[in-house]
């Protein structure tokens, strides 16, 4: 089948943020906007956060980093869960058509997404979609009038007394892995089906520009994601539709349902080459991916080889590729604090295919361990890693200027030791990438022959240079140092 995708998304570059700890709205007495609760119970922002503590980030806030966002090169942005919840990360879904008064409400959202709009910067909603939270109008009217609630078809209902708070008796419902909190849909009703696809299609109609899903998985009710993506598209054909499916993910990148899913197939050999040894293993081996054991050069191809066979072309231009999330922890802690594997992880990252994803923080270099660890509010400007913050910047701009990268073809060009080197190439345009995940420095001999042009110029990183031609063929020498990547271009037809 023709599969079709939405084009801005091979273009974009995402920003994932986590609304509770970005940034909280400094309000003037001449401004008419409200924070719910003026003087509220917040953690310390800079404390370590906990499971149930909130730090009182806010729209307004988003909104006054906007040029901080654009200017690190960001033209999408990916929110966690934004609207009415009992919790900090809004998992836990009250109400579906009304964002978090805590947040700023409607109207904070209003002018969130105006502005980001009038910088060409995309939005992107978290649905949470399979559970929902008890305090749900509809699971709440179960909890006070039992049997005789007429929202009982909505849920998965086993027996009476239900037990919503207490672990002392059973709690006959069906929630998420066992979490009482969250109460699993029925949606095999049709009610519940079309009340879902209506939540889908407001949002869209009020500006937002695709979903992110929320356990797509886990919903098994027969043509479900197929009638949402229909409805989706409907109303924007290029809404972006991307599941959180951790693996192999072709049951639903058929074309028929979603437009990617994250990514965390790159994710874990990713970090696993970049990182190698250092990875600290308690801070990945619950998690569904897979950053360990350390990959050499050649066993990383053959990881990302096969991911890049996985899923047709137009899928891959639209995956939603990352190295850290909310639901893991931040790279420069599983990498033992070595900003080194950080860039090297960076550089892989925005020259894959696909639609590159920072976790909020990740960019100047904050920290945290597992969840909640991970989801840590975002540092003052003085605590900011300059250096690889830098780095993301320059790489970004790589990014745009390059077409290549993000809708050429990749080949795999050398596999030694811990040297890895690829092309990314699109008509005349020919880039090459080199990692050496190494400790020491290494050399490789590259055969350019069929190359249009030969890459002669260093536009990232540091490495020795040398032609070597002859009659029938035509070489570069590279000398890669240790722990360090870089990126050569030939600029005659470029500038």
């Amino acid at each position: 089948m023709d599969i079709k995708t939405p084009d801005w998304v091979k273009h974009a570059v995402f920003y994932q943020i986590f609304p509770d700890r970005f940034a909280i709205g400094k309000r003037t007495p001449q401004e008419s906007r409200r924070r719910i609760i003026e003087n509220g119970n917040w953690e310390d922002w800079d404390a370590i956060p906990t499971q149930q503590g909130y730090k009182g980030g806010d729209l307004w806030g988003v909104i006054e980093k906007l040029d901080y966002i654009e200017s690190l090169g960001i033209n999408a942005i990916y929110f966690t869960p934004i609207f009415q919840s009992a919790c900090n990360h809004r998992y836990h879904t009250h109400d579906y058509y009304q964002v978090d008064p805590i947040l700023g409400g409607n109207k904070a959202f209003r002018v969130f997404l105006d502005a980001a709009h009038s910088r060409n910067i995309k939005v992107v909603l978290d649905g949470v979609f399979n559970h929902c939270s008890r305090g749900f109008f509809g699971f709440n009217d179960i909890l006070e009038n039992g049997p005789h609630s007429p929202w009982l078809n909505w849920f998965k209902i086993e027996g009476w007394p239900l037990a919503p708070y207490t672990g002392d008796f059973p709690a006959n419902y069906g929630s998420w892995v066992g979490n009482r909190a969250l109460p699993v849909f029925n949606h095999d009703n049709p009610e519940v089906r079309e009340y879902i696809m209506e939540i889908a299609e407001y949002w869209l109609e009020f500006g937002i520009d695709g979903w992110r899903l929320d356990v797509p998985f886990e919903i098994r009710t027969p043509g479900f994601w197929q009638e949402f993506r229909q409805r989706v598209k409907a109303l924007n054909p290029e809404a972006y539709i991307v599941g959180e499916v951790w693996g192999d993910s072709r049951k639903w990148l058929d074309g028929t349902q979603f437009d990617g899913v994250m990514n965390y197939l790159f994710t874990g050999p990713t970090i696993a080459f970049t990182a190698g040894d250092r990875v600290i293993l308690e801070q990945v081996k619950d998690r569904d991916y897979q950053p360990y054991p350390a990959l050499s050069a050649a066993q990383y191809a053959l990881q990302i080889q096969h991911l890049l066979q996985l899923y047709p072309r137009e899928i891959q231009l639209t995956q939603l590729n990352l190295l850290a999330s909310h639901d893991t922890a931040r790279l420069i802690t599983i990498a033992s604090a070595d900003i080194q594997s950080v860039e090297l992880a960076t550089l892989l990252l925005m020259t894959f295919p696909g639609a590159p994803s920072i976790y909020y923080g990740d960019e100047v270099g904050l920290e945290g361990a597992i969840d909640p660890d991970s989801r840590r509010g975002f540092p003052v400007e003085s605590a900011w890693n300059h250096e690889l913050l830098d780095t993301h910047r320059q790489l970004i701009a790589i990014r745009y200027k390059y077409p290549c990268l993000r809708t050429g073809d990749y080949k795999v060009l050398h596999t030694e030791g811990e040297v890895y080197i690829f092309s990314r190439t699109l008509e005349k345009e020919e880039l090459i990438i080199a990692v050496n995940s190494g400790t020491r420095s290494a050399e490789a001999t590259l055969d350019t022959t069929n190359f249009y042009n030969q890459p002669n110029q260093l536009i990232y990183g540091e490495a020795e240079i040398k032609h070597h031609n002859t009659d029938n063929s035509q070489q570069i020498i590279l000398n890669i140092p240790a722990r360090t990547g870089c990126i050569l271009v030939n600029t005659a037809d470029f500038s």
